[in-house]
């Protein structure tokens, strides 16, 4: 199982921060470095700055925001990071929900899997470097004559930059059950936020089928759940350090009657949980949202341990099926990136996660 880390956006992250951590992560030989984007930073910025502080690790969108650009403005993104980093680029797309699609970039949250299945076609389109024309329900491009406001001038371009991959590994970032079966059947790639090892199957089940579904295998796409990471004296201490990440989730990313990892934390066992932390940081309470979750909703969700029991928890997941496990580093964050790093090399070498758990690959 590789390593990646995931260094969202600020202000979970400094701008230095996520430049030290990704050199250093490069330092370690790590797989990869994630940066995302919610409704502040960009992740296209950030990317090519790290692109010019790197050297080898792997560079990727976790995510970018599908209702935020065009389908072809999100191609030449990737491609001009792809040659900025000499071909480390992953493209890792995401609807977000309808509280950021909507309140946001003023795009309706509607038939979110067609929108998803034909922007990545569209990008693959013309990251290929093909003419680019497309009839959909959800994109035309060119822009059709008759459409209100055209000129009936558009004609089908294509990309005038060439990516240094023949094909840039294109991710998605789902949870919700037919989104993930869809992950299954048009992804390389799978970015999961919530993945409890515990019960892999809950999402495992439906990423498999829509692989199978498709004519493939699971082990055709990279499984990279992101997980915060804390180490500390104790679990509780440690626990603690990861709260803010999973109650801002929970509480922040979406709306009371849509919010998909609530729903998720549901399906877990952990409803009561999920849906009190939620309440809470509606209202305006982030510590009491905090104080909310209960240690089973936090170890499902997290790796919250001590050091000498990090490479057992971190083996969890390999067990599980994960192929990049991606950290969210909490606390210490250089410690933390350095400690599992370690305990990967350690989980590796001791063959952990050769057998795996039932419902993983």
């Amino acid at each position: 199982m590789r390593v990646g880390l995931f260094l969202a956006y600020w202000p979970w992250f400094t701008p230095q921060e996520q430049v030290d951590l990704a050199v250093l992560g490069d330092e370690l030989g790590l797989d990869s470095v994630w940066i995302s984007e919610a409704w502040g930073q960009d992740a296209v910025s950030v990317l090519g700055l790290l692109a010019g502080k790197t050297e080898r690790i792997g560079l990727g969108t976790g995510l970018m925001q599908i209702p935020a650009r065009q389908p072809t403005a999100t191609a030449m993104a990737a491609a001009s990071l792809d040659v900025l980093s000499d071909g480390r680029f992953r493209l890792g797309l995401g609807l977000s929900g309808p509280q950021v699609s909507e309140g946001w970039y003023g795009t309706a949250f509607s038939r979110p899997l067609a929108r998803t299945r034909e922007y990545v076609e569209i990008v693959r389109l013309a990251l290929a470097r093909r003419t680019v024309a497309y009839d959909g329900a959800e994109w035309a491009l060119p822009l059709p004559a008759d459409a209100p406001g055209a000129t009936g001038l558009g004609r089908p371009l294509k990309l005038l930059a060439k990516p240094v991959q023949a094909r840039i590994p294109v991710y998605l970032g789902s949870i919700g059950p037919r989104a993930v079966e869809q992950t299954g059947a048009i992804a390389d790639g799978w970015l999961p936020f919530l993945l409890n090892p515990e019960q892999p199957e809950v999402l495992l089940d439906p990423l498999r089928r829509g692989a199978e579904h498709a004519g493939r295998t699971l082990g055709e796409l990279d499984i990279a759940p992101v997980v915060p990471v804390a180490v500390a004296a104790s679990d509780a201490q440690a626990r603690d350090l990861t709260r803010p990440w999973l109650a801002f989730y929970l509480g922040a990313m979406g709306a009371k009657d849509k919010n998909f990892y609530v729903e998720l934390a549901a399906r877990y066992g952990h409803g009561d949980a999920a849906r009190r932390c939620q309440e809470l940081f509606l209202d305006g309470d982030r510590a009491g949202a905090a104080g909310a979750l209960t240690d089973e909703l936090i170890d499902a969700a997290t790796i919250a341990t001590t050091p000498d029991r990090l490479a057992a928890r971190v083996a969890r997941y390999d067990a599980a099926g994960a192929d990049t496990l991606v950290i969210v580093p909490c606390g210490d964050k250089e410690a933390v990136v350095r400690a599992v790093a370690e305990a990967v090399g350690e989980t590796v070498a001791s063959g952990a996660g050769a057998d795996r758990a039932p419902g993983a690959r």
